[in-house]
């Protein structure tokens, strides 16, 4: 909750993989607050009015994700509607001319983008969840220590600096001072 909120501001990329990661642990915890208790809010260094808050926030994701059905797989309203807010504004720095240094940076990530998505069989997704689901793998592999080959680092690599182009973008666009504001630029779809 508390780093939740803190990469929320900062980094909205990091914000997504980080809840990813709690989805993951709640449902390796099978949604029960005790265990969760147990096993991770107890880590932190709370006082007992954190330890509440944090554990109310805990519940409300469980409580969130037994409503959504997505206690075995899939991800949150709340994460799905800021992929889409990433997805929306992706489609409009590709169509507007003032951003040609972002078309190039998805055009360098794209090869490998279309690689992952013919590996995806049917559960093919949009091109900037393929990009999450990709980093997300890697901080996986990464925590279960596993070797990495130089073919995938090279992938992470332009697909990570491509998703923090995009991320920049988005806290810019939040703040409103990523378009220009005329009646001759394009709007954001």
């Amino acid at each position: 909750m508390i780093i939740a909120s803190k990469k929320r501001k900062e980094n909205i990329a990091e914000y997504i993989l980080y809840m990813w990661q709690v989805e993951d642990m709640i449902r390796a915890n099978d949604c029960d607050i005790d265990r969760i208790s147990a096993n991770i809010i107890s880590r932190f260094n709370l006082d007992e009015a954190q330890r509440r808050e944090m554990t109310q926030w805990y519940e409300s994701l469980i409580d969130m994700m037994r409503r959504e059905r997505v206690t075995q797989s899939g991800h949150l309203q709340i994460n799905r509607n800021i992929l889409n807010q990433l997805v929306q504004l992706h489609q409009a720095l590709l169509a507007d001319p003032e951003f040609p240094d972002y078309t190039a940076e998805f055009y360098r990530a794209l090869p490998y983008i279309v690689e992952l998505r013919s590996k995806a069989g049917d559960g093919k997704v949009g091109e900037i969840e393929t990009c999450f689901t990709a980093l997300y793998g890697m901080l996986m592999m990464r925590l279960q220590k596993k070797e990495i080959s130089p073919e995938t680092q090279a992938a992470i690599d332009s697909i990570s600096h491509f998703i923090a182009t995009l991320s920049r973008n988005f806290h810019l666009d939040e703040e409103d001072k990523l378009f220009k504001h005329s009646d001759d630029t394009p709007e954001k779809k």
